[in-house]
């Protein structure tokens, strides 16, 4: 369908390094837009750049972290001066660190702050920061959608994550502000909304969720247990909904977060 079309768009992708980013930026590819592969991985974004052109795509491999804002505003004019505009956003950059988990046993009266805060500042700022620098030339274009990654730990509690969970809360909320004040500002041109990923493999949780054999952790085991499709996601299927939020076809939609979980967030266990 036509209003599913990315054709003709620029769309940044943060954290397009990582495996998620690189699922996301096939699937915006694949729906015809020019992408900016942003992270701080400058050889793995070469790498998916070239990759994206090969396949007769177009791409851009921009080297920033998402919490410098000197390192973004440099990326942002390298894609405007390659591409002339900027329509769209995705927020993938974010992620856990082992200082920021509490274990079990853990004293919850000494947890490690300066972990806390550093995956609080990742998560949150990692989002805010690029929305502030590539959110203003999608301003100036007249027209886009960001898309910020929530997560299931925004919902429920989930044990030992609690500094993920802190972040990806302080996200949603993020999310809805932000919606209504651009919306105030600038009617339906310009839309935020997130994704709330289920489980999936990823660099961040695959020390948790599976052994070194392959064979699925306590953890692995009790989320399965949760997800009444009984396994984990697969990065690709997110892009649906992605591409929907991204393009016309959701342009009455702002402030939500569309759940991609199999089913976890709405299980009761029982």
């Amino acid at each position: 369908m036509e209003n599913f079309s990315l054709a003709g768009q620029v769309i940044v992708v943060t954290g397009g390094t990582g495996i998620l980013g690189d699922a996301f930026i096939n699937g915006i590819v694949q729906a015809g837009a020019t992408v900016g592969i942003l992270g701080r991985n400058e050889a793995v974004a070469k790498q998916r750049e070239q990759a994206v052109v090969a396949s007769g795509g177009k791409a851009i491999a921009l080297i920033a972290d998402v919490l410098k804002e000197d390192e973004l505003i440099e990326a942002r004019t390298k894609i405007l001066d390659k591409f002339g505009r900027i329509d769209g956003l995705i927020n993938g950059a974010g992620g856990n660190m082992p200082s920021a988990i509490v274990q079990p046993g853990d004293d919850i009266f000494k947890l490690n702050l300066e972990g806390l805060r550093k995956v609080l500042d990742l998560n949150l700022w990692g989002t805010i920061t690029p929305t502030q620098i590539f959110g203003e030339a999608i301003a100036k274009n007249g027209k886009g959608s960001i898309v910020n990654i929530s997560s299931m730990a925004s919902q429920s509690v989930i044990t030992k994550v609690l500094g993920y969970s802190v972040a990806k809360a302080a996200i949603d909320c993020y999310n809805q502000w932000f919606a209504v004040e651009a919306a105030l500002r600038y009617g339906d041109a310009i839309r935020m909304n997130a994704i709330a990923p289920g489980f999936f493999l990823t660099e961040q949780n695959r020390t948790l969720l599976t052994n070194p054999d392959g064979s699925y952790t306590e953890r692995g085991k009790l989320v399965l247990q949760n997800t009444p499709y009984k396994r984990f996601g697969d990065p690709s299927e997110l892009i649906g909904a992605l591409i929907w939020l991204l393009s016309d076809a959701s342009k009455f939609v702002t402030g939500t977060v569309i759940n991609v979980d199999g089913g976890f967030s709405v299980f009761s266990g029982v």
